[in-house]
């Protein structure tokens, strides 16, 4: 799963997205374009939260028929599912909420599949209840994934016990490595991050198991208007693809 935080805008999306599609056809890589069209969960009120609901989402719609790729965009409110859902292929359940029962099971409902992001303050072990209510819902298509945990008020850590211990529920597991390399709660009020440690992180996820990775990519992070201080730079990720389809290819 790969592309920008946020939908800034059609051109953006789609230049994006041409990226994306040509670095996953050459190496053979499933890909499935990801944009959020509203942040809901900013620290200030004047922080760049979208240009639109139904605007953004028409955008992630024509990337999709553009490219014919799957799309993947949060939603934060069960009333949010129905209307993603008519949009988009994958709807991804933010970590902050991932025990909100109602919205687990608006989404299942849709009949979409749902990415659950493990929350900061659980362990692997317990997203089987994430799991079993989306199931117990009538839907069978769950992805689980990790972007770190908690460490004190201004950083995350990774713990990689996770990924095994979510992959026995027997669901595809995936690493958000961009986002566990966040440092929240800074005193600006606009999140930190340490993207030198990406590809780091991406190859210990790859080398324990995770079956895929979550990566918010930019042409320019630096004028991102949202989390570009964790983004991976788009001219960066094909190399590191490379590098780890070898340890992809040397675990097998």
């Amino acid at each position: 799963m790969a592309g920008p935080c946020a939908i800034e805008g059609e051109e953006m999306a789609l230049e994006i997205a041409e990226e994306l599609v040509r670095i996953s056809d050459r190496l053979q890589i499933p890909l499935i374009f990801k944009g959020s069209y509203r942040k809901a969960n900013r620290s200030k009120l004047d922080s760049f939260t979208g240009i639109g609901d139904e605007k953004a989402l028409k955008i992630l719609a024509k990337v999709s028929q553009t490219f014919d790729i799957p799309t993947v965009t949060d939603i934060h409110e069960t009333h949010e599912a129905a209307l993603a859902a008519e949009y988009v292929d994958v709807l991804q359940i933010p970590a902050f909420l991932c025990r909100q029962t109602d919205l687990l099971i608006a989404a299942a409902q849709t009949g979409k599949v749902v990415n659950v992001k493990k929350g900061q303050f659980l362990s692997g072990e317990s997203m089987k209840f994430a799991v079993e209510k989306i199931r117990e819902s009538g839907n069978n298509n769950v992805i689980l994934t990790d972007r770190g945990n908690s460490f004190g008020y201004s950083d995350l850590v990774v713990d990689f016990r996770n990924i095994p211990a979510m992959r026995e529920n027997q669901v595809p597991v995936v690493m958000d490595v961009t986002h566990s390399l966040q440092q929240p709660n800074q005193s600006s009020g606009v999140t930190g991050g340490r993207p030198a440690l990406i590809e780091t992180i991406a190859k210990a996820a790859i080398a324990v198991g995770a079956d895929g990775l979550f990566i918010e990519t930019h042409p320019t992070p630096q004028t991102a208007k949202s989390d570009g201080a964790n983004m991976l730079q788009l001219s960066n990720l094909e190399g590191l693809l490379e590098r780890l389809l070898k340890i992809r290819k040397a675990i097998l």
